[in-house]
């Protein structure tokens, strides 16, 4: 892995200087502000039993829907279709080291956006002024739980995306299907349990240790369990390897 902190200088260097960096930072910031505005209206209007950021998070997988698919699509998409990922192959560093190197590139980007959407709150308790307002608005265990589980499942998500990108050679193909995994790794579980009805006791279980809305739920209120994380790191860790044996393959035709 030694070649691994020169390949992600040079690959966060290229997504800072890529169009579809700033326009999943753009998307992602616009979503962030009209659902936290929302939230702020809807607190304003009527008493609420929850909190605002406990509100807010729930509405997590729009953003991602939109960052994830976006920052990856052109990380090893991108590199079949000019060519160049055969030319970067001849060179010391290994097929795992150039896709941990644009994961962790990815990944870097995801974070920062998502720190910067911590503005919001903060803007809302500048410009309230209300001791009140600040105490509920900057929840501490609610935040820090809620930035952990983003963090945690960002590492699921932008996997996904790299995956993705491995399966194409075009950047559009490699977004619609990042957004379709995507798609079904937030709903499928979901719906599991909110819509299909006699479901098998076992069945049941499974769409409970899948739902990320589950999890949610359980580090906004500040219990961390060991479960999500497991389903999160070993869940990276597989479709990383898998990403890792599918451009070996392209490699090798």
């Amino acid at each position: 892995m030694k070649h691994l902190p020169c390949l992600l200088c040079n690959e966060l260097r290229r997504l800072y200087f890529a169009p579809s960096t700033y326009s999943a930072g753009f998307l992602f910031l616009l979503l962030f502000a009209a659902f936290y505005f929302n939230v702020l209206l809807k607190f304003s209007s009527e008493a609420q039993t929850v909190l605002p950021s406990e509100v807010f998070f729930q509405t997590f997988w729009i953003p991602v829907w939109t960052a994830v698919p976006l920052l990856t699509m052109s990380s090893i998409a991108e590199e079949r279709s000019l060519g160049t990922l055969e030319l970067l192959m001849i060179t010391p560093a290994t097929v795992t080291e150039v896709l941990l190197s644009k994961f962790f590139a990815a990944y870097l980007w995801y974070c920062l956006l998502w720190l910067l959407g911590l503005s919001f709150p903060l803007i809302a308790v500048w410009l309230l002024n209300d001791t009140v307002a600040t105490t509920r608005l900057l929840d501490l265990p609610t935040l820090v739980g809620g930035y952990v589980f983003v963090g945690l499942s960002g590492l699921l998500f932008v996997a996904i995306g790299i995956f993705a990108s491995c399966l194409t050679q075009t950047q559009l193909v490699a977004a619609m299907l990042s957004f379709s995994l995507l798609f079904i790794l937030t709903v499928g579980a979901y719906v599991m349990q909110q819509q299909w009805l006699n479901l098998p006791e076992w069945l049941e279980g499974i769409g409970e240790y899948l739902s990320l809305f589950k999890h949610l739920d359980g580090f906004g209120r500040g219990i961390f369990d060991s479960r999500p994380f497991f389903f999160y790191l070993t869940g990276t860790v597989l479709i990383l390897w898998l990403s890792t044996l599918i451009v070996g393959r392209k490699l090798d035709r």
